[in-house]
């Protein structure tokens, strides 16, 4: 998960213990990155995809961050960075994980597959025993 901005800037970094904290972090991401100009198409993809990875945490590892970054490749291009992080116990494996409908647990299995169609650009990052990274970035237009 390299990054290769010419400006990147960590906005701010939100514990996820419980459901209580995803609501806390979706309201606060939304907030920021509609005063940072997205469009309400982007705010909702951002907020929904933020949301998933969010709940994904709880469910499956119990505790983990997120993290947002404002980042800027040239003047004219800036966008979001979300990474969350879980140290739970990890994907067996992440091609399937990002199947339609595939779920180790009683949902659609929707989410994975959802954000990756909502963001620009995706990246998740697995090892099992330790946790799991997900990382996305929506850029303004």
């Amino acid at each position: 998960m390299d990054s290769n901005y010419v400006n990147e800037e960590t906005i701010e970094t939100y514990r996820i213990n419980s459901e209580s904290d995803v609501m806390s972090a979706v309201i606060a991401i939304f907030s920021l990155v509609k005063n940072r100009g997205f469009s309400e198409t982007e705010v909702s993809e951002i907020s929904t995809s933020v949301s998933e990875l969010a709940m994904n945490i709880v469910k499956y590892a119990q505790e983990g961050v997120i993290t947002v970054s404002g980042i800027e490749q040239t003047e004219q291009q800036k966008g979001i960075r979300v990474v969350a992080k879980d140290f739970g116990p990890g994907i067996e494996d992440i091609s399937v994980a990002l199947e339609e409908h595939y779920s180790t647990g009683a949902s659609l299995g929707l989410g994975l597959p959802g954000v990756r169609r909502m963001v620009d650009e995706f990246d998740i990052e697995s090892e099992l025993g330790k946790g799991t990274q997900v990382m996305f970035i929506k850029w303004k237009t």
